[in-house]
């Protein structure tokens, strides 16, 4: 009786200490300007409720609860965490070609960890990383969601999947090593087989090489690589598992029957002629550009090691992408960010937004690009994106206005990602 009436009196004494650990911290940004992704007006001395995780509330007659703790960002401009639909947090620049063959699988991993924080402070704090080695990048998001890593929120590929001697396949090695890159398959039931183990090994989402590209030894990124029928294959079976698809496309026939195949993003689009951009629109497939490489890679192509092959074909390819493309995104195709960080260093991401600007947006479609567009095309438009109640608490800040000079976005001065302050 004595042990019950004991056990009784510690329960209610412990009651209050149980509930107050269960509520979740409320905090209150105060922001002197916020900006609204859709519209492009600013909410003047406006505030951001958070708790836990996500956002409550946001506007200038929000009632600020007592005990909250308050944030004073006043001075700057509040947006939603921007999304880089395209990134390869594993790899650096100087890692292509015969450098990348003496770098480990958990190497690789690490290297992922390192930029994984420096995306992260950079503003993005959603990335797609589309292609990896060994898996790397799924053991990298998973260590992300496990709190062991700081990084963005991250949509995993696992490795892209690509025809034997195509772009992802590891051409730098001779006949005797008789080695295949992870994603390589061909034919119809090869590559259903291959889509299923990915998804199997953790892929979020399905990238498969359409069209050869530029850092690959041996291919063409004007020449289609999958059949028709292999492209329907992939896509058919990724989205009967629930997993959207990316295809790197440079442009031909490649491109074009990738679109009609039904992929969800066409990434790169150098090649991009009237009757890929008419399939496009009609399909709502999304572009994803990836364009301010071309202006680093120019400039520091002879410090990375390259063989002359590579170095002819993006001295073909680069020039044509910049024309192409601007002539695509005034013809008005979707268009999501994305800018295959690790051709140029990571935490440079921001720098494709006025390259936007210059092909002929205004800043605050290349900032919906970053948003609201690639939200959608990541299948995410519930949770990022936007400064709205229920989405989650990934917010930046700047001392400028980026809808007028977006160039702003290049020097980001406060990161929260899920209601935690990572910059400040």
């Amino acid at each position: 009786m004595k042990h019950t009436r004991f056990l009784a009196a510690l329960l209610i004494c412990l009651l209050p200490l149980a509930i107050f650990a269960q509520t979740p911290k409320v905090i209150a940004i105060k922001a002197g300007r916020v900006l609204d992704v859709r519209s492009g007006q600013m909410l003047n001395n406006a505030f951001i409720l958070i708790e836990g995780e996500r956002i409550i509330a946001v506007g200038p007659n929000v009632t600020v609860p007592a005990g909250a703790e308050v944030i004073d960002l006043k001075s700057m401009t509040v947006l939603p965490g921007l999304i880089d639909s395209h990134t390869h947090l594993t790899f650096d620049p100087n890692q292509f070609g015969v450098a990348g063959l003496v770098r480990s699988i958990p190497r690789q991993a690490l290297t992922g960890a390192k930029n994984a924080q420096i995306t992260l402070l950079a503003g993005f704090t959603t990335v797609r990383n589309l292609h990896a080695n060994g898996y790397s990048d799924v053991a990298l998001r998973d260590a992300i969601n496990a709190g062991d890593v700081l990084g963005p929120r991250l949509i995993a590929s696992g490795p892209a999947l690509g025809i034997t001697g195509g772009h992802v396949d590891e051409n730098f090695l001779p006949f005797e090593f008789l080695h295949k890159a992870d994603g390589v398959a061909d034919g119809v039931e090869g590559v259903i087989a291959k889509t299923r183990e990915i998804i199997k090994y953790g892929a979020n989402v399905i990238k498969f090489c359409s069209t050869g590209g530029v850092l690959s030894l041996g291919d063409d990124p004007k020449a289609a690589e999958f059949t028709m029928d292999e492209m329907k294959a992939i896509v058919g079976e990724a989205h009967r598992l629930g997993r959207k698809v990316a295809a790197h496309a440079h442009g031909g026939e490649g491109l074009k029957h990738a679109v009609i195949a039904g992929v969800d993003s066409i990434e790169h689009g150098s090649y991009i002629d009237d009757e890929g951009i008419r399939l496009m629109k009609e399909k709502g497939t999304y572009l994803v550009p990836t364009i301010y490489l071309t202006d680093w890679f120019m400039e520091n192509y002879e410090k990375l090691g390259l063989p002359p092959q590579i170095i002819a074909k993006a001295k073909d390819v680069m020039p044509a992408m910049k024309k192409n493309l601007a002539y695509a995104i005034k013809q008005g195709v979707p268009v999501a960010f994305g800018t295959d960080a690790a051709v140029y260093p990571h935490g440079q991401n921001a720098r494709e937004f006025a390259v936007l600007v210059r092909m002929g947006m205004t800043p605050l479609q290349a900032i919906q690009t970053a948003t609201v567009n690639a939200s959608k095309l990541l299948d995410r438009a519930d949770s990022i994106g936007a400064v709205e109640a229920g989405k989650y608490a990934d917010l930046i800040a700047v001392e400028g206005d980026p809808t007028k000079d977006v160039t702003e976005l290049e020097r980001i001065k406060f990161v929260m990602k899920g209601g935690v302050v990572v910059k400040k």
